[in-house]
């Protein structure tokens, strides 16, 4: 059955505002931030909330993206050309979820990927795929289980993103994604050798534009970080 429940997931879905919606499907967003861990992995599939976002939203996450790719240079993004309400969008992989100083202390990540750690949880996203009609539905609070019927329209309206730079997220133990749990990578690394991000104003500028738009759309579900950089100078 669709719509809400108590926890027993058997098609996961997660409604998220746009443009945070779109991006997540079409692969630009690699990490998707919350409040509260993730009860679920594997397949978490994408709904768009029914708030139209406004031009200085979109352009700010925009300006977040390409300042954070950047950083890994890569400067050739593609933008989703619309920000669909109301409706399905795609399907992630979600392979695991770890608390935002855990993603910095992550040997081996492009530092893009650890400046999307915005917010106390981060859920890894992989494999992104788009529906190539979106399917209008109506969504609910946290996760939640898709309606059977619109399930199986959605599975035969699928087909893969290419990604403008996919990321495999170094699971601890590859045969049970379930075995990444907050607190691993902190006692498993020796956070204090992290390398740090150039400074560079037009970055600090999206991050902050970035966490204002958390902010204003979900001020109680995303806790900023006071500070943009803090979490890299919090292991000096």
């Amino acid at each position: 059955m669709g719509g809400k429940n108590q926890g027993n997931y058997t098609i996961p879905c997660l409604t998220l505002h746009q443009p945070w919606a779109s991006l997540l499907v079409h692969g630009i967003k690699r990490v998707e931030g919350r409040s509260w861990p993730a009860s679920v992995r594997g397949r978490l599939w994408i709904h768009a909330a029914s708030k139209v976002p406004d031009t200085a939203t979109i352009k700010a996450m925009e300006d977040f993206y390409r300042e954070i790719y950047a950083v890994d240079g890569i400067s050739d993004l593609k933008f989703p050309e619309h920000y669909p309400v109301s409706k399905l969008l795609g399907c992630v992989e979600l392979v695991g979820c770890i608390k935002c100083e855990e993603l910095v202390c992550w040997e081996g990540l492009p530092e893009g990927v650890k400046l999307e750690g915005q917010t106390v949880f981060c859920w890894l996203c992989e494999e992104p795929r788009k529906l190539v009609v979106p399917i209008e539905m109506r969504g609910y609070q946290r996760i939640y289980n898709l309606e059977r019927k619109i399930y199986e329209e959605a599975v035969r309206g699928l087909c893969p993103i290419e990604a403008p730079s996919p990321v495999k997220f170094p699971l601890p133990d590859p045969q049970d994604p379930l075995s990444l749990k907050p607190g691993f990578l902190a006692s498993n690394h020796d956070c204090s050798k992290i390398t740090k991000v150039a400074e560079s104003r037009s970055l600090d500028a999206a991050i902050a534009g970035a966490g204002s738009c958390y902010t204003v759309l979900k001020k109680e579900e995303f806790p900023i970080l006071s500070n943009p950089r803090r979490r890299y100078a919090c292991f000096d």
